[in-house]
């Protein structure tokens, strides 16, 4: 409980600091940094572009230059060449996320042996160390799945289908192991679904065969908000809206719309808002200090749960971009 207090302390305290720092900055003086940020996720995308807004927020707060930069899908050749043609062109520092740590390896050593600062968020929490990245911003993923787990046991959950839109992606893989792990406690067990969310009526099929073939199944848990549309649709078809207990990964308004109705038990709020504004301020005073709170590690933000006691409140956050 200490770690955790200290943690939130910790974050409340740079974000007013970048905040003030920006404030106090003459709107022409900039600072002689530029940081680039390559994720796997397209600003375009609903999630991502609420980590890019953290991104340029924090940016435009502390005077430095920062680039968003991503492949057109989940693509990690791509992602490779991004990283490869940021490190080229010299950044002040380099943020990535690491989905996939063996693909990514190569790019992200390449950067740190040409002496450049890297930082990870969102994904990568298991692998940052040993990359040689200085700190991980983002949420435990398998302490977020096992938490999902928790809240969907006391509702009476055992059998549960974690459906999985990037199976591969380890940080998506992780969260239903630790679903499958705090239920298989329990007791349950978990079926993992593999969806492709490029094709949103092939999705409802996938689940809607998967609830037929077992009627055993009492709870999902979808990994991102684009999974949680098609599900709905499919426990509608089935007829098992209000019988299964669903739960979400991130947040979207149609599924804080469905939290607030009760049509979802929770929605995981990781925060990615933070994801992108912290690593540009933990980046920024790295360059210029050399210093990292805790002398690096992973700073979580998240699992937060939203439920449909505060949904209203969250939407309209999400509304502005910052959750």
């Amino acid at each position: 409980m200490k770690s955790r207090r200290w943690t939130t302390q910790l974050l409340a305290s740079m974000l007013v600091a970048a905040a003030c720092s920006g404030a106090d900055r003459d709107a022409t003086t900039e600072r002689d940094i530029r940081i680039v940020v390559v994720t796997h996720g397209q600003s375009s995308d609903p999630f991502w572009s609420v980590v890019a807004n953290g991104v340029h927020d924090a940016a435009a707060d502390l005077g430095v230059r920062a680039e968003y930069q991503a492949p057109g899908s989940f693509d990690m050749v791509e992602m490779n060449n991004l990283i490869d043609a940021a490190v080229a062109s010299g950044p002040s520092g380099l943020v990535v996320s690491i989905p996939d740590g063996d693909a990514l390896e190569s790019a992200i050593r390449a950067a740190v042996n040409a002496g450049i600062p890297v930082i990870s968020v969102n994904s990568g929490g298991d692998v940052y160390k040993n990359l040689g990245v200085l700190v991980h911003v983002g949420q435990p993923e398998y302490d977020a799945g096992f938490a999902a787990a928790e809240r969907m046991g006391a509702a009476g959950v055992s059998q549960a289908l974690c459906v999985n839109h990037e199976v591969g992606n380890v940080a998506l893989d992780v969260r239903c192991q630790g679903l499958a792990d705090a239920l298989g406690a329990a007791g349950g067990a978990v079926e993992v679904l593999a969806v492709d969310l490029s094709d949103p009526d092939d999705t409802q099929q996938r689940v809607a065969g998967a609830l037929s073939a077992d009627l055993e199944i009492d709870g999902i848990l979808t990994l991102g908000p684009a999974g949680a549309g098609p599900t709905l649709a499919a426990l509608r078809e089935t007829g098992r809206l209000g019988e299964i207990t669903f739960g979400a990964f991130d947040l979207s308004p149609s599924v804080l719309d469905a939290v607030r109705d009760g049509e979802m038990l929770f929605a995981i709020d990781q925060q990615q808002y933070l994801q992108g504004y912290l690593a540009v301020v933990l980046m920024t005073k790295f360059i210029e200090t050399q210093a990292l709170p805790g002398g690096g590690g992973v700073i979580p933000t998240g699992p937060s749960f939203v439920t449909a006691e505060t949904a209203a409140d969250v939407i309209s956050l999400s509304e502005r971009g910052v959750r």
